[in-house]
C-alpha cells in the first residue's frame, strides 16, 4: 500500500488542476505509476509528464533500445513498478526474454548487438559509479552522435526519478506484472 493517498480522479483536485489531470490521463491512457502521487504537486505532475512525453515518445532512440535503459534503470533502482510495467514493452519492442532474465538476474546479457550492449554498459555505468567510462561513451558517441549521449543521459535521468517516487512511496506494481525481486 502507497506511503500516501493517490490521486487517481480529477475530482480530488481543485477545478483550476482539473487540466493537468486530464492532460497526463490522456497521454497515458490513465493516470497511474508515480502522477497519483505526483498529482499532490500538481505542476511538477504536469511537467513531468510534458518531459515524459517528450523522452518516451520524440527522442530520437528506438523503442528496443529505450526500454533496455528502462529495464536497466528498474533494475538498478530495484524499482518493482517501473519493471512489471516495462518488461512487457520491452518485449514487445523486441528484447528476448532471455535478455530480460539476464538484466532482471544482474547477468551479462547475450544476443545484444553491440549497439544495444554499449546502451545497456553506458544506463548501467552511469547508475553504478555515477559515470561513464571514456570507452562506453566513445562507443555511444560514434553510434549515436553528441545528440544521443545527451538524449540517452536524459533517459536515465527521467526514470530515475520516476524510480525515486515510486521506491520511496512504495508504489506496487498491478498484481500479475512481472515480478522484480530487490536482490
Amino acid at each position: 500500500m502507497a506511503r500516501i493517498a493517490k490521486i487517481e480522479k480529477r475530482e480530488d483536485l481543485s477545478p483550476e488542476h482539473h487540466g493537468v489531470f486530464d492532460a497526463i490521463a490522456e497521454s497515458r491512457g490513465q493516470v497511474q505509476g508515480p502522477f497519483p502521487m505526483l498529482l499532490h504537486n500538481p505542476e511538477l505532475a504536469g511537467r513531468v509528464a510534458h518531459l515524459g512525453a517528450h523522452v518516451r515518445f520524440e527522442m530520437g532512440l528506438s523503442q528496443k533500445l529505450k526500454e533496455l535503459v528502462i529495464l536497466t534503470v528498474a533494475r538498478e533502482l530495484d524499482c518493482g513498478f517501473e519493471w512489471s510495467v516495462h518488461a512487457g514493452h520491452a518485449r514487445a519492442a523486441g528484447i528476448s526474454d532471455e535478455c530480460i532474465e539476464a538484466i532482471r538476474a544482474r547477468t551479462e546479457p547475450s544476443g545484444l548487438t553491440e549497439e544495444e550492449d554499449d546502451i545497456r554498459r553506458y544506463a548501467r555505468e552511469l547508475l553504478r559509479s555515477h559515470r561513464v567510462s571514456d570507452a562506453t561513451f566513445a562507443a555511444v558517441e560514434k553510434s549515436f552522435g553528441a545528440r544521443g549521449c545527451v538524449e540517452l543521459s536524459a533517459l536515465v535521468g527521467y526514470y530515475i526519478l520516476l524510480a525515486c517516487v515510486l521506491n520511496s512511496m512504495e508504489v506496487e506494481p498491478a498484481a500479475g506484472g512481472a515480478e522484480l525481486d530487490p536482490s
